[in-house]
């Protein structure tokens, strides 16, 4: 953990109205999905912890984006929102643990779990590796099962309040161990929406699409756009603006789905 701040530092006036806390992982680019999100929420009146792994991002072809959680967590700031940046390796199988006690002693108790993190190295059929295999799915799967339960056995927001978002994607062929664990991931997660359900949690899913956070080439964006509807790309604002009314006390009755959130894309 690099960056944390609790709700006192922000000097916070004790009789405003508290927020709720929102963990949002994967958070660790300006640009990326997690990060509108994030921001949204924020403007939304929730606070935010969220977790990021610069060794991921130094894999990538993106790169390291030097100051990404400071640059975060300042914006995240400028909605009067306290906040937790966690740096954590959801690979590790003791981090979904150590993420929810770094999340409950600087902000308290997770009333919204959004999950935005992955693992996503293309290869197909033939040219995976049981290294890159197993890591898909202890990123993707078995760390989301992990902040699930650790979210079931340590929620005390009230009942109703609640909510699991999970991103998930279609795309297998070319990106076997990446649509694999995804698939993986929805049915984890769908599986909230019945197993939690005695603690008024509503539990959900939803497929962005394609978007282009900096890792699309120019044909990769060009035939985005020509099979999408709209005639353009998602954004994470797109993404974050589902989010944001699943997590509102509007979209509580919103349970148990799978959702597209893709603009019509084919």
């Amino acid at each position: 953990m690099s960056i944390e701040q609790t709700k006192a530092d922000r000097g916070r006036n004790p009789s405003d109205v508290p927020r709720p806390v929102a963990l949002v992982t994967g958070v660790g680019r300006t640009v990326g999905i997690g990060a509108g999100i994030a921001r949204r929420l924020a403007a939304s009146g929730w606070d935010i912890a969220f977790t990021y792994w610069t060794a991921y991002d130094d894999r990538m072809t993106w790169g390291i984006e030097p100051g990404a959680a400071g640059a975060i967590d300042r914006s995240l700031a400028e909605h009067g929102a306290a906040t937790a940046a966690i740096e954590a390796n959801l690979g590790d199988a003791g981090a979904p643990s150590r993420i929810f006690d770094a999340t409950e002693r600087r902000l308290g108790g997770v009333t919204a779990l959004v999950m935005c993190h992955c693992e996503s190295v293309a290869s197909g059929l033939l040219d995976t590796t049981v290294e890159s295999f197993d890591r898909h799915f202890a990123v993707n799967a078995r760390a989301t099962w992990q902040l699930i339960r650790e979210y079931g056995r340590r929620f005390h927001a009230t009942p109703g309040t609640g909510r699991i978002i999970g991103l998930t994607s279609d795309h297998t062929v070319g990106n076997l161990p990446y649509g694999a664990s995804k698939a993986a991931l929805d049915r984890i997660i769908l599986a909230a929406a019945r197993e939690l359900a005695h603690l008024g949690i509503s539990s959900n899913v939803i497929n962005p699409g394609p978007i282009d956070t900096g890792w699309m080439t120019d044909d990769v964006r060009a035939s985005g756009i020509r099979q999408t509807p709209l005639g353009r790309l998602g954004t994470p604002q797109d993404t974050a603006h589902l989010v944001d009314f699943l997590c509102s006390p509007q979209g509580q009755w919103i349970n148990g789905q799978l959702l597209m959130s893709n603009g019509g894309f084919a």
